[in-house]
C-alpha cells in the first residue's frame, strides 16, 4: 500500500485559517498510532506508535508510519507529543528521531521515562518536555492543554488542541473506570467545559466502539487473581502487558498475601517495572522481587512470574516457555498460567498457539474466557456516548480502530445528535482539513507500511514479503541448466532441486524430459540468449508443477553458457 486513495488526489494547498490533520496510522487498524496537524505553515505530531506484524509479513520485526510526509518538513515540528506509554504510541519514536534528533517530545512523567529508557537502547538522548494534567504550553501556533485519562497504564494524557482553526481534542487511549486504582479518573468536567467552549472536532478511540455498556473496574481483578493464586498448587506465572502496573500491582499484593516470592521474566517487564518503582508508581514490599534464577531454587508453590508475552509474541518469554526455549523457566505439569490480558486484533492464531503449547506442558490456563482476570483499558460504547455528550463536538473523527470499529464510533456519534455529514471517516493517508468549522476529506498522501527487519527500516516491500509467503507456503524449484555456446545446445542433464515442496526422491523425473524439449525447441526457434533460455524454462516447469502438484512453488532457473 503506497497511496491508499489514488481517486482522491493530492489534498490542495490548505487555506490560511485552516487546520489540517494527516493520520499517518492507527485509522483503519489497531496500532501505529500517529496524527499530523498543520496549522500556519507548523506541524504537531500526536503519537508515533508501531504495528507488530501478522503472519502475512514473514521475518518483519516491527512496521512503523510512514514518515514521507514528514521527511522533507522536520523543521516544521513544533513538538511531538505522546499520550501514553503503549508501543501503538511510542515504538516508532527511536525511528522518527534517527530522521531528526532534535525533534521536541512532550508527555507525561512515566510516558517519557519509558521512552527515554528504550531511546537509550538507541543510543539518542531526547529534548523532551514533561507535562501534567492541567497544564496548557503553546508549540508554535499550537496552544495544547493536557487533560488526565484513565488507561491500562498510567500517567495516560489526552490533549486540546487550540489554533485560529478551532479546537480539536484528541483522547488518546481511554477509559472511564470510576474506582482506578491510582484514584486518577478520566476528566470528564474538563471535557464537558471544552464542549462549553466549543470542539470543533473531536478524535476519540474506537477500539471498543462495537462493545456496549460501561467498563469494569480494574479493582475487581484484584480478587479473582487472589482466588486462582491462593488454590495453586505449584507455580503461578502472569502474563501480561509489561506496561499495565495496576496489574502487575495487585499480581504483588496477592503474591505478598499467599507468601510468595516474585520474579520478573523479560527484558521489558524488567525495565518498565523498574521506572514505574523509581517514580513511585508501584509500591513493591520488601523482600517481595527476586531474580529468576533465585526464583528456580525456590518450591514452586511460594513463586510467582511476571511474564510477557501475552500477544504470543514468538520471542517473548512465555512462547519460548510454551516451547520448551527458555533459558531459565521451564512449564512443569500442575503450574497454572494466567493470561491477563485481552487478545489485540490479528494476534488470536498466536496466543492459542501460546495457550495450547502451555497446555501440553501439564499447565493449567486461566484467559479472560474462562475467568474475569483481564479487563480492557478502552471505553466501550456506553462511555463514548459520555465522552460525545460532554463535548458536544460539532465535528467527529473516529480514530484508533479497525474499519468496523470506526463505523460503529461514527454511529454512536450520529446517535448523539452529531450530523452525518459532519462525522468524517477517514484511514491512513486519507487528508482531512477542517476549515470555517466543517470538516471534510480533501485529498490523500502517500502512506504505505515501513517494515522494520532486523537492522533494516524501510528496505524489506511487499515484493520480498510476497516471495517469503510463496517460499513459506509453497517452497522452491531450482533448475540448473548448461548449454554450449557454439551450438546452444544443452551440455548435460538438467539439474533439478527443491526445498520445502516434496521429500519424494523421484519427485521432479516427469519434467526433465519437456525442459530438454524445450531447450531443443529454443535451439530450433534460434533462441540462445541465457536470459530467455532461463524464462522458456521458468514457465515449463510452472506449468508442469501447476497440472502435476497443483502447487505454485517460487522456480529459479539458472542458464550457463559454457
Amino acid at each position: 500500500m503506497s497511496h491508499p486513495h489514488p481517486e482522491l488526489g493530492l489534498p490542495p494547498p490548505l487555506p490560511r485559517d485552516g487546520l489540517r490533520v494527516i493520520p499517518l496510522g492507527g485509522i483503519g487498524e489497531i496500532g501505529r498510532n500517529m496524527t499530523v496537524f498543520e496549522f500556519d505553515g507548523a506541524l504537531l505530531v500526536v503519537d508515533c506508535g508501531v504495528l507488530f506484524p501478522d503472519s502475512q509479513q514473514p521475518g518483519v520485526d516491527l512496521i512503523l508510519p510512514d514518515f514521507s510526509y514528514l521527511r522533507d518538513r522536520l523543521d516544521d515540528v513544533a513538538a511531538v507529543v505522546l499520550t501514553h506509554g503503549h508501543e501503538d504510541h511510542i515504538g516508532g519514536v527511536p525511528y522518527l528521531l534517527r530522521e531528526k534528533r532534535d525533534l521536541p517530545l512532550v508527555g507525561s512523567t512515566f510516558t517519557l521515562a519509558l521512552v527515554e529508557a528504550k531511546l537509550r537502547e538507541h543510543r539518542i538522548k531526547p529534548y523532551t518536555l514533561t507535562v501534567h494534567e492541567g497544564q496548557r504550553e503553546r508549540f508554535g501556533p499550537f496552544d495544547c492543554e493536557f487533560f488526565a485519562v484513565n488507561h491500562s497504564i498510567p500517567d495516560a494524557l489526552a490533549v486540546a488542541i487550540r489554533t485560529g482553526a478551532g479546537l480539536v481534542l484528541h483522547t488518546g487511549d481511554f477509559k472511564m473506570d470510576q474506582l482506578p486504582l491510582d484514584g486518577r479518573r478520566t476528566d470528564l468536567g474538563g471535557f464537558a467545559r471544552l464542549g462549553a467552549d466549543g470542539v470543533d472536532l473531536l478524535l476519540a478511540d474506537s477500539t471498543n466502539a462495537e462493545v456496549p455498556g460501561f467498563v469494569t473496574p480494574e479493582r475487581e481483578i484484584g480478587p479473582v487473581l487472589d482466588a486462582v493464586i491462593g488454590k495453586a498448587a505449584r507455580r503461578v506465572i502472569v502474563a501480561c502487558f509489561s506496561s499495565h502496573v495496576h496489574r502487575v500491582q495487585q499480581v504483588l499484593d496477592t503474591a505478598q498475601a499467599h507468601n510468595r516470592k516474585v520474579a520478573y521474566v523479560g527484558r521489558s517487564m524488567v525495565r518498565n517495572m523498574g521506572v514505574a518503582r523509581d517514580l513511585g508508581l508501584l509500591t513493591v514490599p520488601p523482600g517481595l522481587l527476586v531474580s529468576v534464577d533465585e526464583a528456580a531454587r525456590l518450591p514452586p508453590e511460594r513463586v510467582v512470574l511476571v511474564s510477557t508475552g501475552s500477544q504470543g509474541e514468538p520471542l517473548s518469554a512465555l512462547a519460548r516457555m510454551a516451547s520448551h526455549e527458555h533459558r531459565a523457566v521451564r512449564i512443569e505439569p500442575g503450574d497454572t498460567v494466567i493470561m491477563a490480558s485481552s487478545m489485540v486484533p490479528g494476534n488470536e492464531t498466536a496466543v492459542y498457539g501460546v495457550i495450547n503449547g502451555l497446555a501440553r506442558c501439564g499447565a493449567t490456563v486461566i484467559h479472560k474466557e474462562v475467568a474475569m482476570v483481564h479487563v480492557s483499558g478502552h471505553a466501550p460504547a456506553g462511555e463514548l456516548l459520555y465522552l460525545l455528550n460532554a463535548t458536544r463536538p460539532t465535528n467527529v473523527m473516529p480514530v484508533h480502530g479497525e474499519w468496523r470499529h470506526l463505523r460503529a464510533h461514527g454511529r454512536l456519534a450520529q446517535d448523539s445528535g452529531v450530523p452525518a455529514d459532519r462525522i468524517v471517516l477517514a484511514e491512513d493517508g486519507v487528508v482531512v482539513d477542517l476549515v470555517d468549522g466543517i470538516a471534510r476529506i480533501t485529498g490523500a498522501i502517500e502512506c504505505g507500511y515501513v517494515y522494520v527487519d532486523g537492522l533494516e527500516v524501510g528496505d524489506v516491500g511487499e515484493a520480498t514479503l510476497r516471495d517469503r509467503r510463496i517460499l513459506g507456503d509453497e517452497g522452491f524449484i531450482a533448475i540448473t541448466v548448461v548449454i554450449d555456446a557454439a551450438t546452444g545446445r544443452a551440455a548435460g542433464i538438467p539439474q533439478v532441486s527443491g526445498r520445502g515442496f516434496s521429500d519424494e526422491a523421484g519427485a521432479f523425473d516427469g519434467v526433465l524430459p519437456l525442459i530438454e524439449k524445450e531447450l531443443e525447441m529454443a535451439v530450433t526457434d534460434g533462441v540462445s540468449d541465457t536470459h530467455q533460455l532461463a524464462q522458456r524454462v521458468r514457465r515449463v516447469v510452472g506449468r508442469w508443477v501447476a497440472d502435476t502438484y497443483r502447487r505454485r512453488p517460487m522456480i529459479l532457473p539458472t542458464v550457463i553458457a559454457v
